[in-house]
């Protein structure tokens, strides 16, 4: 179970100790930030941005609410991770896209970009539906973990490789409700 400790700015998660790492209004001025820079690039179009399930919930709401342009959305999801702290390497497709991709403008969303194996694959399997332009937001780029080099055209906040909780990530499936982004207090 989560607990919030407001005094001292920390979290506890499966009895581990997480400490603020990005506050909830630093987020969203980057989140403001590249919506406005999706609005301007995309202006007379109408894109539709792709959410990677689950992690993606809170950035995709609050990105398609700063978009000042017609769009659209849609929902896939995979796994990676199941319940650990560190990507398996194996991309599971649990949920696929509703929506016609051929000839659209589509952005991918995800919460993180951390090995690169996640978005690769999300890129490949896409691209075959010939979308007319294909890009790529990210909240977090763990720019250290990656192993597989993709392109990466908004990305909120480049960080180290650090095990992030909060505003959509979790740790077994517990702590995305958080209204910031944690990092695990190795100090503690």
């Amino acid at each position: 179970m989560s607990e919030i400790l407001t005094s001292d700015q920390v979290v506890m998660c499966h009895g581990e100790r997480f400490r603020i790492y990005l506050d909830r209004e630093t987020i969203a001025e980057r989140v403001r930030e590249i919506g406005r820079t999706i609005s301007e690039e995309y202006a007379g179009k109408q894109p539709i941005l792709i959410g990677v399930l689950n992690g993606s919930f809170m950035f995709i709401a609050d990105l398609m609410r700063a978009i000042t342009i017609d769009c659209e959305i849609d929902f896939l999801k995979l796994s990676s991770y199941g319940a650990e702290k560190v990507s398996s390497g194996n991309v599971e497709e649990l949920k696929k896209i509703d929506a016609k991709l051929k000839d659209r403008h589509v952005i991918i969303v995800e919460d993180i970009v951390d090995t690169g194996l996640s978005m690769k694959y999300m890129m490949d399997r896409l691209d075959a539906y010939e979308p007319a332009s294909l890009r790529t937001a990210t909240l977090l780029h763990k720019y250290e973990a990656t192993r597989e080099e993709v392109q990466l055209d908004y990305v909120g906040f480049r960080i180290e490789n650090l095990f992030v909780i909060g505003y959509g990530l979790d740790y077994g499936q517990i702590a995305r409700n958080l209204p910031h982004i944690y990092i695990l207090d190795e100090s503690a």
